[in-house]
């Protein structure tokens, strides 16, 4: 504990950078189109990922159909349900998730809550979402053009990914590897912001160590996308090369139909290595801002300090650090060296302790607090549970004897949809009902929340819970159909058919539920109650504006100095339950004596 002992403005640093000049739009079309105010930009990128989202579900729908009803609907040809599983994972990973935390949360919330007027970049922010959007409408043109995208596996490996039989093997796999490249320029251009704006764009007061967990995760997460970005980048490139140019870089020596094809000296184990180098990081990607904005929600809505802070900022970092040596646990069934699997066994077993960390802490600040169960509080408890479970059942998946039998099972779809799918998006929701208010004025309808919340958490067991158990069975996965000649296989007992059945009508009846969410956000967009300011009374900045929704510039004629940390909720001593960041200590007898976490 570090005591502030500021009582006066005076008293504070002075910023390190001077305030940059505020780009004013001139028309309708370059304050809404073509913005450079990180909050449209924010809305912009938000709005983008979740259209495209929504055709990953439909995706998943037909998938879905096809396993729990094979051979009833004949327009799921083979070739269609590989491409409708490679265009999936792409999507939601990386289209949707990534762009969703960083550039949707990223954009809208470093700003306000680090005390800034805007990114420090605006116009390199504006061109990281347009050229985010032509990366994404390039993705979406592989569904019309000839051969259809590609089905190569979200993993895109080669030589499979550009050997004719596959399908999309021509101009799909191309486009893909184009969309990708675009991907990753634009969020460059918006991690470089996101990144500069913390480190020198913060408000007088606001240092490394009262910055809100939110921004923690985002920052950290950003850090790692920038290193391992690269990785996907060049495998990309390079596997453009081989596929247009005739390079081997990853194709080997190759016989097809008793035909030599004119390629060799290429390893496709190198662009595992490249393409895992950065498939780790992005699980942490994801993670971490998932991280940093369920502590922030637990924190506020159970009316605790976060339960040590400091432990918890350098759990995220450790994380982000040692999330770059564990990638090759994707890879044991690719072969390799026992002592290579025994390091990245143990790496991936180190990873779980600052992660057990975080866990710990979460219930260490609900312990005894005065939660109150809104439904920003419910989605957060359902991530906590959600991405323990996950979290579990990658212990098993990180250990090598257990892998190799389990490795290409229902059992990885099941782990990687609770860690990486189901635990994510109940954040997504949760900050949306928690920031809701601020973004727009008011207040997202409760009954229709709950409803919503139980549906969803509720389903999400309900479809992966068997999963596990099927893949237990050892029924693969990436199989278009498990019966020969109408009958199952061997080794599927019968009891799986029903249970992929039973599964598949529960994610068609949970995907059509998420329209109540949508009727909510819309509805109340323009009949929602109004929201007082800081409905949730909370202490972070964003809530301290002088406008709710902010207006262009986030704050006034002077930027609010920070006297304290995030998180002072429930201090003995004080009528009220919390004491906002921007709160100078003369106002109020006692505050000078408060201490940050």
């Amino acid at each position: 504990m570090v005591d502030i002992g500021n009582t006066d403005i005076d008293a504070l640093p002075v910023a390190e950078v001077e305030e940059a000049d505020l780009y004013h739009a001139k028309s309708w079309i370059t304050k809404y189109v073509f913005s450079q105010d990180a909050k449209v930009i924010a809305i912009q990128y938000s709005g983008t990922a979740i259209a495209i989202g929504l055709v990953g579900l439909v995706l998943s729908w037909m998938m879905r159909i096809q396993l729990g009803f094979p051979e009833v609907f004949s327009f799921i040809s083979p070739e269609a349900y590989y491409q409708f599983i490679t265009m999936h994972g792409m999507i939601m990973v990386i289209y949707l998730l990534t762009a969703l935390f960083l550039g949707g949360f990223g954009n809208y919330l470093i700003p306000l809550m680090v005390g800034a007027r805007d990114m420090v970049f605006p116009y390199i922010n504006m061109l990281s979402y347009w050229i985010y959007l032509l990366a994404v409408l390039i993705l979406v043109s592989t569904f019309f053009i000839p051969g259809g995208p590609t089905g190569a596996g979200w993993t895109l490996y080669p030589p499979q990914a550009i050997l004719e039989g596959t399908p999309g093997s021509d101009l799909g796999i191309i486009l893909m590897l184009v969309s990708l490249a675009l991907f990753i320029v634009g969020f460059t251009m918006g991690g470089l912001n996101y990144v500069v704006t913390v480190l020198q764009g913060r408000t007088r007061g606001m240092t490394m160590m009262r910055l809100p967990l939110t921004i923690w995760g985002i920052f950290t997460a950003t850090v790692l996308a920038l290193f391992a970005f690269p990785a996907l980048f060049v495998g990309a490139i390079m596997m453009l090369l081989d596929q247009v140019l005739g390079t081997s870089f990853f194709m080997p020596a190759i016989v097809s139909f008793g035909e030599h094809l004119e390629y060799g000296g290429g390893s496709p184990i190198l662009f595992q290595h490249l393409f895992w180098f950065f498939g780790h990081p992005e699980v942490y990607i994801v993670a971490l801002p998932a991280f940093g904005i369920v502590s922030d929600l637990i924190s506020a809505h159970s009316r605790r300090n976060i339960f040590g802070y400091r432990m918890m900022v350098w759990a995220i970092v450790a994380i982000g650090a040692i999330s770059f040596v564990v990638w090759a646990h994707h890879m044991y069934v690719s072969g390799m060296h026992p002592a290579f699997g025994f390091f990245f066994a143990t790496t991936t077993l180190i990873i779980a302790i600052p992660t057990a960390l975080k866990v710990y802490n979460w219930v260490l600040t609900i312990w005894r607090g005065n939660i109150h169960f809104t439904i920003p509080m419910l989605f957060s408890l359902g991530f906590i549970v959600t991405f323990l479970n996950g979290g579990i059942t990658g212990l098993f998946l990180g250990n090598v004897v257990v892998d190799v039998p389990l490795s290409d099972t229902m059992f990885v779809v099941a782990h990687f949809h609770m860690v990486m799918g189901v635990a994510p998006l109940m954040v997504v929701f949760g900050a949306i009902y928690h920031w809701f208010p601020l973004m727009s004025g008011r207040m997202l309808h409760v009954g229709l929340g709950k409803v919503h919340f139980w549906i969803t958490f509720l389903g999400a067991y309900s479809i992966f819970l068997p999963l596990h158990y099927i893949g237990l069975l050892g029924v693969p996965r990436r199989y278009f159909e498990l019966n020969v000649g109408g009958t199952p296989a061997d080794f599927i007992p019968a009891s799986v058919g029903q249970l992929n059945a039973f599964v598949t009508v529960i994610t068609l009846l949970v995907g059509v539920a998420q329209i109540i969410f949508f009727i909510n956000l819309f509805w109340s967009l323009r009949y929602g109650k109004k929201s007082e300011k800081n409905p949730w009374n909370a202490t972070s900045l964003e809530w301290q504006t002088p406008d709710m929704p902010p207006g262009h510039g986030n704050w006034g004629p002077e930027l609010p100095p920070v006297y304290r940390w995030a998180y002072a909720y429930s201090v003995p001593g004080f009528a009220t339950d919390f004491i906002p960041q921007n709160v100078a200590p003369s106002t109020m007898p006692g505050l000078e004596n408060i201490e940050d976490g």
